[in-house]
């Protein structure tokens, strides 16, 4: 029989960006660590969280374990017996050690030999024996963001249990029963106030609303129906979809009362995700703050409501912002007026330092700005950032010159803005809201007087962040400043990298603290959408000799490292578009350093693959580059087809002369869909030889013609993607 189990971790609030996590993890390692004690679920785990809490309940959990049987192998049966038929010692040893007889033991055939083996069986224990060490596997498997210690330990050999939060009660229920477990304090912490943490069949409600008695007490639950009932009676929405939807149509019935809706810009921040996560019981309240702080950037008010107050700004009609916020609270608003009040006067004294900022920072010009930057060091090996700043000005001219093909004046415009991108790190509105660097530098000089293409530019300098088709900003977004904000962001980016990469800063696994994934990530962006004429090798030879004298020398190595780096992101961004990953290895491994060509190729690829010959085409190619893996290509094209003999050899050729030109011509029009299907019009030629004629001759001049011939066709086909990477698996 089947019985349901009720687990409940209640803790101290957990940060709002953990939860999601921890959320599906503890329902995985609740699943694996049953598994690992031989009693399997045979029902999903469902997982549940609010910021002191995560739950998991299993329907159906066996009563016993399944049981253990184990095959013991013992000596070769060689060795087993005298030539009597009676029992060696290291037979009679064997069937000691297991406590049988040796008549008990089995003969068994392995790869080496026949040996003597005990087939041991273990019927397996109750549920109620084996759960509180599925407990204890759970607590130990969890893994956080950031563990503590709190003074905690299990009796499991293993010493202090470290956790995310301190854990304040454990409900832990199976079949309506409590399963007993102990989490222990160490002797040094015990007191009257601090002691062990015991499983029970308690839970606890919201720690300050309740219908009767004494908030946050103890509420006694028998199964997970009653668990969630009782918890809603005392005021805590136990699923998280629940509390996203009661807070999405409060604030839609507020923002509404308000004669608005809810800011555009909170769609783009994680706000709304975030919020249901920092509360057990949503309520959401209104406030306003005075009409003189709507001379304020949008950016800023948007930025101190949603980043530092999380709170939801709330805009007309049109699109401007009003002088009004919601509020997510975790209560139920018994006085909505006094608690909207205390939110204003926080919102209010944010707003002041806010306009304080803004007046005297623009005191002075951004371009006066740049000698501070002299104070702020920006890697120890690479200089300060006024050291990048006339970097990545030289560089922001030289890519709009040479990659887009901008006019001088684009060209001048790009550097400008490159110089002065980095100046807003020495105003005290950056300071103090660090999520406005770039942004409001690209404000400030706007308010200078500079042109769209240059304060557009400083504005969007951080962009793009995803590596999506849609990702910010749009075309529409940056009207004249399109080239200037691609040549500046991409001299920031690769500033960055090369330098960091040169210096050995290289990221590794996990670990990436200067984010040069995000920026890499960034530069495959701009140019996989933005058409270029340069390949992105040479912008990393230029970004690195744009260093001069000063250029970092601590990993020989580097610019191989930056290669397959980018390589690597640009297979990523495109897999993240939604194409095969055989696909995008077939492009990136044949040529990746035009990304705007390759994903027009893998495009195309895409399209071709669809063909029912296609994989036949695939297979053969596969068998083309195995035969030609150790031959160079380049070899005199006329001397190889004087050497060929057999018809089916001359037709090949003859068949590459006729489909080569227009393959290329297809090929330098970026019409790579046109290229590949002319490129299948060689199935037949190319396996028609394979019947035919014997590559591997005895005769070596007509061997390497034949392997030469072989090899021009490869790298015919690998101008446009290395279609052997899509071959099917074959058996055998």
């Amino acid at each position: 029989m089947d019985r349901e189990l009720l687990l409940e971790i209640g803790c101290e609030e957990l940060p709002a960006s953990w939860l999601p996590a921890l959320t599906n993890q503890i329902g995985e390692v609740i699943i694996t660590q049953l598994r690992h004690q031989r009693l399997p679920a045979e029902s999903p785990a469902e997982t549940f969280s609010t910021p002191r809490r995560l739950a998991v309940r299993i329907a159906r959990v066996p009563e016993r374990q399944n049981d253990l049987e184990e095959l013991l192998n013992g000596p070769p049966v060689s060795a087993a017996f005298k030539p009597d038929g009676t029992p060696t010692p290291a037979a009679a040893g064997f069937a000691a050690k297991n406590g049988v007889e040796v008549s008990a033991l089995e003969r068994v055939k392995t790869a080496k030999g026949e040996y003597l083996a005990f087939r041991k069986r273990q019927r397996g224990k109750a549920a109620v024996d084996v759960l509180p060490d599925v407990l204890g596997g759970v607590l130990r498997n969890l893994s956080f963001p950031k563990l503590m210690h709190w003074d905690a330990m299990l009796e499991d050999g293993r010493g202090e249990l470290l956790s995310g939060r301190p854990i304040r009660w454990i409900l832990y229920i199976y079949g309506g029963r409590v399963v007993p477990f102990t989490i222990a304090r160490t002797p040094a912490a015990q007191s009257g106030q601090v002691q062990d943490v015991m499983s029970g069949a308690v839970t606890y409600g919201h720690r300050f609303l309740t219908t009767s008695g004494r908030a946050g007490r103890a509420i006694k639950v028998r199964s997970f129906d009653e668990y969630r009932a009782r918890l809603l009676e005392n005021f805590v929405i136990l699923e998280r979809a629940e509390r996203h939807n009661k807070i999405a149509r409060e604030l839609d019935a507020k923002a509404q009362r308000l004669q608005g809706r809810i800011s555009r810009t909170v769609h783009n921040s994680e706000l709304l995700q975030e919020v249901p996560d920092l509360v057990e019981y949503p309520s959401v309240v209104a406030g306003t703050f005075a009409l003189e702080f709507l001379e304020l950037p949008e950016e800023v008010l948007t930025t101190t409501l949603i980043h530092h107050q999380h709170y939801f700004p709330v805009e007309s009609e049109d699109g401007r912002l009003r002088n009004a916020f919601l509020a997510v609270i975790n209560t139920e608003p018994d006085n909505e007026r006094t608690i909207a009040r205390n939110a204003e006067r926080v919102v209010t004294a944010r707003l002041r330092d806010a306009r304080f900022f803004w007046e005297a920072d623009r005191k002075l010009p951004l371009d006066a700005r740049i000698d501070r930057l002299s104070t702020l060091l920006f890697h120890k090996k690479l200089g300060t950032y006024k050291d990048k700043a006339e970097r990545i000005e030289r560089l922001a001219a030289w890519i709009a010159r040479q990659a887009f093909g901008a006019s001088e004046q684009t060209a001048t415009h790009a550097g400008q803005a490159a110089r002065l991108a980095k100046a807003d790190l020495t105003t005290d509105m950056v300071r103090e809201f660090t999520e406005l660097q770039g942004t409001i530098g690209g404000i400030y000089a706007r308010h200078d007087g500079l042109p769209e293409e240059v304060w557009k530019a400083i504005y969007f300098q951080y962009m793009p962040v995803g590596v999506e088709a849609d990702a910010p900003p749009a075309r529409a977004q940056l009207g004249k400043a399109n080239v200037t904000w691609a040549a500046v962001s991409l001299a920031d980016k690769l500033d960055t990298i090369v330098g960091l990469f040169a210096a050995g800063e290289k990221p590794t696994g996990s670990r990436d603290p200067y984010g040069l994934r995000r920026s890499a990530q960034g530069v495959l962006k701009i140019l996989t959408d933005l058409p270029s004429g340069i390949l992105i090798t040479a912008l990393v030879d230029e970004a690195y000799r744009n260093y001069g004298p000063n250029a970092p020398v601590i990993n020989p190595a580097w610019q191989p490292a930056v290669f397959d780096f980018l390589a690597e992101r640009e297979a990523h961004l495109l897999e993240r578009r939604g194409y095969r990953a055989d696909e995008v290895r077939a492009v990136v491994s044949a040529d990746w350093k035009q990304p705007h060509a390759s994903l027009r190729r893998v495009d195309a690829l895409a399209q071709a693959r669809r063909a029912p010959e296609f994989d036949a085409l695939a297979l053969l190619f596969k068998r083309v580059k195995n035969i030609t893996k150790d031959v160079a290509g380049g070899r005199d094209w006329d001397a190889v087809k004087r050497v060929l003999k057999e018809p089916a050899e001359i037709a090949l050729a003859a068949e590459i002369d006729r489909r080569w030109p227009v393959v290329q011509k297809a090929r330098e029009d970026g019409q790579f869909l046109d290229a590949l299907n002319e490129i299948a019009k060689l199935y037949g030629p190319v396996d028609q030889f394979f019947v035919d004629v014997l590559v591997m001759t005895e005769d070596q001049q007509l061997r390497e013609a034949r392997l030469a011939l072989l090899a021009s066709l490869r790298d015919t086909i690998l101008n446009i993607a290395d279609i052997a990477e899509l071959a099917p698996e074959t058996s055998g």
